[in-house]
């Protein structure tokens, strides 16, 4: 144990030696870190990808950066200067991060940070970050039906496909939220709904008078949110009344109209006129014969027969 000490004691004499003189041990090699390897970005805000240097000799090093989208890279800055898609919209900062001032959502891909140090032992490291860039909601396409009937079933519909990631959907009713679980609200605890804050769906299973009133769906994600302009649906009681009346008049006019058929076809009605009467036509007379009466018995030459 007491050597031990003593050799700890002389090395501790030679580093201090060494650093009193101004000699400093070279970096074994370069080394690279990022302070996040995913990060997120709102669309249109600027965003920092940080490619830190940990450890370099090399005073001049090679740095580059390659964007790769669907496995395919580009540079993105290359031989000092902002290149590809980012020209003119990003800025190489000290010690070799990429400042976007304002990113869209074409700039979601993996970036891949390069170094390169010849006078290092390990001369190369590179890092990947990946980048994924919110877009807010636009204003979602809102179905509702216009009028219901009590007791029966409907469904009020929201679709949004802008956003990223794919947003969630909330319902409001007369401007006021309706919770996800209705079983969970004293105000909405018989109610028959469902929301599917998925695909935007809400379900009526039977639909009550009190469901009447302006709906409208909101889309929402960590980007923002966005919602559609207020739609009425109207709720009608079943008119048992009316719906008796109206069968009960259709059934008075059939027996009526059968009554009166039946009558008619007693009548004789539907017959044709002179069905039974003597249709025989006679013989069509000469032009050199005059016909008597049949009960005369004979004929008479008119003045132009010629014997």
């Amino acid at each position: 144990m007491r050597r031990c000490k003593m050799a700890i004691a002389r090395l501790m004499a030679c580093f201090v030696l060494y650093t009193s003189l101004g000699h400093i041990p070279s970096s074994v090699g370069v080394t690279l870190r990022t302070t996040d390897k995913i990060v997120w970005a709102n669309e249109f805000e600027p965003i920092e990808l940080t490619c830190l240097i940990e450890s370099i000799s090399t005073n001049n090093p090679r740095i580059e950066w390659k964007k790769i989208k669907n496995g395919v890279p580009s540079y993105v800055y290359f031989q000092n200067k902002i290149a590809g898609d980012l020209e003119h919209r990003a800025q190489l900062r000290e010690p070799a991060n990429i400042l976007i001032y304002n990113t869209t959502r074409s700039d979601t891909a993996e970036y891949r940070c390069e170094v390169a140090a010849i006078d290092d032992q390990r001369d190369f490291d590179e890092i990947l970050i990946s980048l994924a860039v919110r877009v807010k909601p636009v204003v979602p396409r809102c179905s509702v039906p216009e009028a219901v009937t009590v007791g029966t079933s409907t469904e009020l519909r929201c679709l949004e496909n802008e956003g990223f990631p794919a947003p969630q959907y909330r319902w409001f009713h007369n401007n006021e939220e309706l919770p996800q679980d209705p079983k969970n609200s004293l105000k909405f605890v018989n109610s028959s709904y469902s929301i599917n804050p998925d695909t935007g769906g809400l379900k009526f299973r039977r639909v009550r008078k009190e469901d009447a009133g302006e709906y409208y769906c909101q889309a929402k994600n960590d980007a923002g949110h966005a919602q559609c302009a207020p739609l009425m649906m109207e709720v009608y009681d079943v008119d048992i009344l009316g719906i008796f009346l109206k069968c009960f008049g259709g059934v008075v006019v059939f027996f009526c109209l059968t009554a009166s058929i039946c009558n008619c076809l007693r009548r004789g009605c539907f017959h044709k006129k002179g069905h039974n009467e003597n249709n025989y036509n006679w013989p069509a007379q000469s032009d050199g014969v005059e016909y008597g009466d049949a009960d005369e018995g004979h004929f008479r030459h008119k003045s132009s027969f010629v014997i």
